[in-house]
């Protein structure tokens, strides 16, 4: 995506152009599918059958057509209810509760929120810190948006402080939050179920990222690769980084040097 949050036109003809050819092109995001079903649109992929996407850094995988889950791998709800309290006892943060369909935020703060708004995701205000509401429900992953580096590790500190480590996965991503999700469940992890589910080998998947929630997918796959603009450390473990920033199409240059 580019910066602003929208997807460039040679970027979207190049996927169109892929999935042509039988390629499945799967969009792997730390976000709900709520959010980027204009995006689907867009690549002609929305509510298509045997087109599938990945939500909450593969907490939830579906099948694009009615949005369809095909995977759930949800949040123990002690677990998540211990992660959420943390986040919400520091005043600084915004506390993001990731359900299977929506997304609720306590202690909203402001720049947080446009962020949210240029992503065109939608939330819920909780006026109160009363984790039990969610007792009944899925929660895909909770996340706490702050403003600095340093900030964000101690807040990943402050959880593993309270929760055990085995329990969790925990990412940053986008410049702005630390995320926590399950054990195990990553958008690597889920990109081999999915790619079970098709027959298809992990080697036989090409990935791109740029920040650190993505490692673990490029990890996972034959192909990764980073943009020109990843952080050091998806570059090191890319296989080819585009010559491309995410602002210059480079979802087409992977795909065009690749696949087409």
């Amino acid at each position: 995506m580019n910066d602003d949050g929208s997807l460039s036109k040679k970027n979207a003809e190049a996927i169109q152009a892929s999935t042509a050819k039988g390629v499945h092109f799967v969009v792997n995001s730390g976000r709900s599918y709520t959010s980027f079903q204009n995006d689907l649109e867009t690549m002609h992929l929305r509510d298509q059958p045997n087109e599938y996407s990945i939500s909450y850094n593969g907490g939830l995988v579906l099948e694009n057509k009615n949005n369809k889950p095909l995977i759930v791998n949800a949040m123990p709800f002690e677990v998540a209810k211990a992660v959420f309290e943390v986040g919400a006892s520091n005043h600084d943060a915004a506390t993001h509760v990731y359900t299977q369909d929506k997304l609720y935020i306590y202690n909203p703060v402001a720049d947080d929120s446009s962020y949210l708004k240029t992503r065109g995701v939608s939330f819920e205000i909780m006026d109160t810190p009363d984790f039990d509401q969610f007792k009944n429900q899925n929660i895909m992953k909770v996340i706490m948006a702050l403003p600095t580096v340093d900030e964000r590790k101690a807040m990943r500190d402050a959880v593993l402080n309270k929760v055990d480590s085995s329990k969790l996965a925990v990412t940053f991503s986008s410049g702005r939050y630390v995320e926590f999700n399950p054990a195990g469940i990553d958008k690597g992890s889920a990109s081999v179920q999915l790619g079970k589910l098709l027959g298809i080998k992990p080697d036989e998947i090409i990935a791109a990222g740029d920040n650190s929630n993505d490692l673990p997918m490029l990890k996972a796959v034959g192909l990764p690769v980073s943009v020109a603009n990843g952080i050091d450390t998806v570059k090191d473990v890319a296989k080819y980084v585009t010559k491309a920033n995410n602002n210059q199409d480079a979802l087409a240059e992977v795909i065009n040097k690749f696949v087409l």
